[in-house]
């Protein structure tokens, strides 16, 4: 039984509490933290290592932990400050020439150097490390998300990361107990968790500790070519930390209460957990996701660019789509590929569809109740992608013009300025069409049989009236495919008859679409014209002939 938006608000905060999906689950652990340890202000953090293009795991990131902040503040009334940090680990430095990038000749004499030292090689910044971190802010702020953006670089040389590394320097035996069990001997030879900056070249070193002065705060480190040996403060921005140390220092000196990491990061999470306890601080909580895979099964990378990017996806659809692919399943791997996007932009829709009709639990367990931070706008989609996919395919339609036609027909009085939403749509599936759909339309030649039942398809099509509904359409498609090879003799119909198989419609999409897959035929037809369908067939069986 759906409800008014007055008793949903009412009843919001108990719904919360009772709730299972995911973002409330991990909200419910930083609400547990907060009883052991109060404090006024929630901090929530990602992380982004610059030394490649951001792609959509990074903005999967910031997304799941702003799902996980909303629940969180209505969880606790909204009574409680949060913040969410974008940190950039741009003082990493870099140590190999990412794939996807140009002038990669340039980028290779920088080896070695903080990302914010490094030329930028498509020089519209001072650095490699400043040019990443304006396109993650770009589509941070493309997407609205609240947040802070943390430069390592800018903190490390501020100061406001002193007092912490200064404890690190402290506890750095403890440090070195928690961290050497982990590496293997060459590695321990020369591990140190403070990487000092190189004053000769710029480079960051990874060397030894020949010596340390924790009341100077100063450790000494021989120069890897002159045997100079070098005394530097920790300090100001004279070192920074191996990484699992860093993600500690920082979680310890920013106050970090919540943050989470990929699946491949465990080992690492729970290093820099123990090194955070080491320097008197709380580790956040958070969970493990799964990682994102390309087209083959592999790990997306930054530095090879196999994913999908952030601009790619919003070519073919719209940002709530890729927001829903998020919140989906987050700890289940999951295909990253332009051929996830239709189903997606259907699926939202749906879910908005759906929600109005919906009772308090099962709003909260919608994903557009997170998607939209709580607030999903009205459903008013009267076409689905699909559909839109399959009007373009069958009608080669260059211009939204030609499909707006179709769809006009479909859905009278339905025009790009009342449904602004499904004129976005349309101009998402022309470009999914000319870039992914025509590349690939392979049209395949009927059986016997099959030519037989379309003929009788066309015959029983050209006696329908122009503006027969697509139930009527819907009827006689079905009729017609009830025979053999097309009958499913384990659905039944209405009147007891066999049913349909999915073979009937696949071998329509297949034949006289060139594609796998399509909206519900009658549908179809409906919106793209009974004499345009008849004329179609026509000339599939004319090309098979």
């Amino acid at each position: 039984m759906s409800m008014t938006e007055a008793e949903f608000a009412q009843d919001l905060k108990t719904l919360a509490e009772q709730s299972n999906a995911w973002p409330f689950e991990e909200a419910k652990k930083i609400v547990a933290r907060l009883k052991k340890r109060p404090k006024d202000e929630v901090i929530f953090e990602t992380g982004y290592g610059p030394s490649g293009l951001p792609h959509i795991g990074t903005f999967g990131e910031v997304a799941r932990t702003t799902m996980v902040r909303h629940a969180f503040r209505v969880l606790t009334d909204d009574k409680i400050k949060t913040r969410l940090i974008a940190f950039s680990d741009d003082m990493d430095g870099l140590r190999k020439v990412p794939d996807n990038v140009p002038n990669k000749e340039l980028l290779a004499k920088d080896l070695g150097k903080p990302l914010t030292k490094v030329v930028d090689p498509f020089g519209t910044h001072p650095s490699f490390g400043e040019h990443n971190n304006a396109r993650l802010r770009s589509f941070l702020d493309h997407f609205g998300f609240d947040y802070e953006f943390a430069s390592s670089t800018e903190y490390y040389k501020s100061g406001r990361f002193d007092e912490t590394l200064l404890k690190m320097l402290a506890n750095y035996d403890r440090v070195m107990e928690i961290i050497l069990p982990t590496l293997g001997p060459d590695r321990r030879a020369t591990y140190s968790p403070f990487l000092p900056v190189s004053p000769r070249t710029g480079i960051v070193l990874q060397v030894p500790m020949v010596a340390r002065d924790e009341k100077r705060g100063t450790i000494t480190y021989e120069d890897p070519d002159t045997g100079e040996r070098i005394t530097t403060p920790v300090t100001r921005g004279m070192v920074k930390c191996q990484w699992k140390a860093d993600w500690a220092m920082r979680w310890t000196a920013l106050g970090v209460d919540y943050e989470m990491a990929g699946k491949d990061l465990i080992d690492s999470v729970k290093l820099s957990g123990e090194i955070c306890r080491a320097l008197g601080g709380m580790p956040p909580e958070g969970f493990n996701y799964e990682l994102f895979l390309d087209d083959k099964g592999q790990k997306i990378s930054k530095s090879k660019g196999n994913g999908l990017t952030i601009e790619e996806w919003l070519r073919y659809a719209s940002p709530e789509s890729l927001s829903l692919f998020m919140y989906r399943e987050p700890k289940a791997a999951k295909r990253l590929h332009f051929d996830v996007i239709p189903r997606n932009v259907d699926d939202y829709y749906q879910f908005l569809d759906a929600y109005t009709r919906q009772d308090g639990k099962q709003r909260l367990a919608n994903p557009v109740w997170h998607v939209h931070g709580g607030e999903p706008p009205k459903p008013d989609m009267p076409v689905s992608f699909q559909m839109l996919l399959t009007l373009v395919s069958s009608s080669n339609a260059e211009n939204a013009e030609t499909l707006w036609g179709f769809i006009g027909r479909y859905r009278p009085g339905v025009t790009a300025q009342t449904h602004p939403k499904l004129n976005e749509l349309v101009g998402y599936a022309i470009h999914y069409f000319r870039d992914f759909v025509l590349p690939e339309k392979k049209f395949r030649e009927p059986s016997d049989q099959e030519r037989a039942a379309l003929n009788d398809l066309r015959d029983a099509l050209s006696q329908l009236a122009p503006d027969a509904t697509a139930e009527d359409i819907q009827n006689v498609v079905y009729e017609i495919g009830r025979r053999e090879p097309f009958l499913d003799h384990k659905k039944k119909s209405k009147d007891g008859k066999p049913g349909v198989s999915l073979d009937w419609f696949n071998m329509l999409y297949q034949v006289l679409l060139g594609q796998e897959k399509g909206p519900r035929f009658g549908s179809f037809v409906a919106a793209f014209g009974i004499q345009n369908t008849v004329d179609m067939i026509d000339g599939a069986l004319a090309r098979s002939g």
